[in-house]
């Protein structure tokens, strides 16, 4: 990494982009060997919050009996009010452009407070159900009270939780009962399936509508993520599916949705996209292809398959790395 910059540092000199002092000068401070620790600093206080969250879920159900429930939600609201009143004293309030707290700890206090909320309306519908037997507004609340901060304060990390609580509410608004079952899985409820996909259509559709009206469009590429994962595993779990309509309009989902993603990922300039899009794309081609040939007899030429075989996925490596070169190139430029 250091020879690469190095190189770069040259060459900007070559071209007359940087003068000689600012050369010796970026020499200089290099050769100070100093580095940021603000990465790491994320990292452990992001974990800190995670361990935090964690050790009250323990500690609610070691001593659920011993403590009691008005206590431990009393407890629990006490410690919510207090992140939260900080989190709106030194916030710089609603905008709609990309905005960041003074002190980076305060994101993270965002995160503790929006998960201790989420762990008090459950805890709250598990023990005394003020919601009924209506168990998707349990999961309905957070999620709204999830984008609210994930909007009002502008962090991704409680964006997800959002979208996480968005997927489970549909998956619960669709059949409810069969989570008692064992039945609720993509594959053996088409309605699911379905709902997953205009899911992730509603996710894209919401990112487009963003970026016109430049509402957070930094959160753009948090949306696509979950979107492209969606619609993807939604659309592959049925590509197998025994109905030959079903397996069909499952396969145009994936190649739209591949279509639509390959764009996107150039347009954001997104490795991540790129690279999942190939991945699923991959597979579904490899899945519609068998199913084309399912019914055709290959005991003529088996031998001839397995030889071909191995060459076929070393083939599929080479040109998965060339077209992770070749985007990584173009999206330089």
């Amino acid at each position: 990494m250091e020879k690469f910059k190095e190189q770069a540092t040259i060459k900007l000199f070559e071209k007359g982009l940087i003068t000689e002092n600012q050369f010796e000068e970026i020499k200089t401070y290099r050769n100070l060997n100093i580095f940021s620790l603000n990465a790491e600093l994320k990292l452990f206080l992001y974990l800190s919050v995670i361990l935090f969250t964690s050790g009250i879920g323990i500690l609610v159900y070691e001593n659920i009996d011993s403590i009691g429930h008005i206590a431990i939600l009393s407890l629990l609201l006490i410690v919510i009010v207090v992140c939260f009143f900080y989190c709106f004293k030194y916030s710089k309030g609603f905008q709609k452009t990309e905005t960041t707290f003074e002190h980076p700890v305060l994101e993270y206090l965002v995160l503790a407070g929006n998960i201790l909320t989420c762990i008090f309306i459950g805890y709250l519908q598990f023990q005394y159900k003020p919601f009924g037997e209506h168990y998707g507004l349990a999961t309905l609340v957070p999620t709204i009270v999830s984008f609210f901060c994930a909007y009002y304060f502008d962090n991704r990390s409680v964006l997800t939780i959002a979208i996480t609580g968005l997927a489970a509410y549909v998956g619960l608004s669709v059949t409810p009962q069969d989570i008692f079952n064992d039945s609720n899985n993509l594959y053996a409820n088409q309605n699911l399936s379905y709902s997953a996909v205009m899911l992730g259509v509603l996710l894209i559709l919401w990112t487009i509508y963003s970026r016109r009206i430049s509402l957070k469009t930094h959160f753009g590429l948090v949306f696509l993520t979950f979107a492209l994962h969606i619609i993807s595993i939604a659309a592959i779990s049925n590509l197998t599916h025994y109905d030959i309509l079903t397996w069909l309009i499952f396969a145009l989902v994936l190649a739209g949705s591949t279509y639509y993603f390959y764009k996107a990922s150039y347009d954001y300039k997104a490795m991540s996209l790129y690279v999942f899009m190939i991945v699923y794309g991959y597979i579904g081609a490899n899945i519609v292809i068998f199913r084309i040939f399912e019914n055709v007899d290959f005991s003529q030429i088996w031998e001839l398959f397995v030889f071909l075989l191995p060459a076929y996925f070393v083939g599929s490596i080479i040109m998965f790395i060339k077209l992770i070169k070749k985007f990584h190139k173009e999206v330089k430029e």
